[in-house]
């Protein structure tokens, strides 16, 4: 178990849904939260009902300088948490460029931004935790989400590098991959969304997962299992089973 006390983590995307219930977890258990979004007036009233201490950086995520200027008055942290993310439900059959750019520039390219604005400060104090959300969309393609789904395997793969990559160094990272929770992303679908958690159930498992030395947690466990599976089908399985027009 981590001793959180006194610790200082930056949740970026933490305005509301489970971003915001996981600054609460953290909270509730000592930590110093620094919340990021875009919105000042829902980061406010997320930090007015935390127990702990906590301060606001508004920020856009797709603005590479604002990142940078947001992590410099961050200042020393012993954690980052990328949970920023965009989504419209739509694939090849109803492509929206504009939008999928715009998923694109949020989930990935964000997430990239906040990794090489924390990164240099990191390794000079040879520790730090980096946390990057992912999805169970994450593991393979999926009919009508094309650009969402882009974006969250390239987030595992982002992470997965940054694993190997600062093994022994003292920079922990790792990656967590919910399911369908119940925010304003997934309110945008209208399909049955199996195994619907709320945001702080969600964050009850990001935070058990933030206090094991695992890299990646797939959520929930049963219905994750669909997808990790079928990572190993071959791939008139995999079609056959995932197309749209199976």
């Amino acid at each position: 178990m981590t001793d959180w006390q006194g610790k200082t983590y930056w949740l970026i995307g933490a305005s509301e849904g489970f971003g915001a219930a996981l600054a609460h977890q953290l909270s509730k258990v000592g930590v110093s939260v620094i919340l990021s979004a875009r919105s000042e007036d829902k980061l406010r009233q997320v930090a007015d009902s935390l127990p702990g201490q906590s301060r606001i950086l508004p920020l856009d995520v797709t603005d590479r300088a604002a990142v940078e200027q947001a992590a410099q008055q961050a200042g020393e942290i012993d954690g980052m948490i990328y949970l920023a993310g965009a989504y419209w439900p739509f694939g090849a059959e109803d492509w929206d460029t504009e939008k999928a750019e715009v998923i694109g520039d949020t989930n990935f390219l964000g997430c990239m931004r906040a990794v090489g604005a924390v990164l240099p400060g990191m390794k000079a104090r040879g520790h730090g935790h980096i946390v990057l959300t992912g999805s169970l969309t994450a593991y393979g393609g999926l009919p009508g989400s094309a650009p969402y789904t882009a974006t969250k395997a390239a987030i595992m793969s982002l992470a997965e590098s940054l694993r190997c990559d600062l093994q022994n160094t003292g920079i922990e990272v790792q990656l967590l991959n919910p399911g369908y929770i119940r925010t304003r992303l997934t309110e945008k679908n209208d399909f049955k969304m199996p195994a619907m958690m709320e945001p702080e159930e969600a964050a009850t498992k990001a935070f058990e997962h933030m206090n094991s030395p695992s890299f990646a947690r797939a959520f929930p466990s049963g219905f994750s299992l669909i997808f990790r599976l079928a990572r190993f089908l071959p791939g008139w399985a995999y079609f056959r089973l995932f197309s749209a027009r199976a």
